[in-house]
Parts: C-alpha cells; structure tokens; sequence
C-alpha cells in the first residue's frame, strides 16, 4: 500500500470510530494498525503485496491473522475501509463478520494541526 493510499484508510477508519494508525513497516513500506483490545493490533497491508491481509500481533508475537481477501488486489478505498472494519478478530484465523458493527463516535486525525508540517507536505 503505498503512502498516501494508507493515510487516506487511516483517516476513514478514525472517522468511523476505528483507532486506526498509519503504520511504517521499513523504506517506502506503509500499511494500517489498528488498535485492539487486550493490548493486540492488526497489522494490515504492511509487506507490499497486491492483496490485502493482516497480521494480529500482541506483545510482538504472532497471534493470528486475516488470510487474503480475495479480489482485493482491485479494491478501492471504501471497499478497503469496509473489510478492515468488519473483520472479526477474535478467532486466531479472523474471518467476516456476520452481524453489522455499532456505530462509533470519530476520533480525531493523527497530527493535529501541523500534520503536514510533520509529514513534509508529501500530500494534499
């Protein structure tokens, strides 16, 4: 996932109630952490392959992921919101929801006020 793509998912998912962080696996790597409870986090998108998967990482251990989704290498950026946002991940091979998620309140944009200052105005 690239750079711009991933902040752009980022500020989607904390607009929809998701703690959601843009995540840096290594050079020009980006991907999406969001936030679970127990001190877990899915990793989403981070090794710069087509499809999109998740790693579940708790206390930097593997603890269980989100296979392929099919079809997601064409995915646009609501479809990518959609499927990170009804993924249950609570079984060691996370799977699709099947009851609808409650609506959250949005959380703030990470950054604040000088986000661009501290991202070097790479976006608009």
């Amino acid at each position: 996932m690239d750079e711009n793509r991933a902040r752009t998912v980022v500020d989607t998912l904390r607009d929809r109630g998701v703690d959601a962080h843009l995540a840096k696996a290594g050079v020009y790597q980006f991907g999406v952490r969001i936030a679970l409870p127990g001190g877990r986090e899915a990793l989403w998108d981070t090794d710069g392959t087509a499809g999109l998967e998740a790693q579940v990482m708790a206390n930097g251990m593997l603890v269980g992921f989100v296979p392929v989704i099919e079809g997601s290498d064409s995915f646009d950026t609501g479809q990518v919101v959609e499927a990170i946002v009804h993924t249950d991940y609570d079984q060691p091979i996370a799977r699709r929801r099947t009851t609808p998620v409650p609506a959250a309140a949005p959380l703030p944009r990470q950054g604040g006020v000088f986000r661009r200052f501290f991202d070097g105005f790479r976006y608009r």
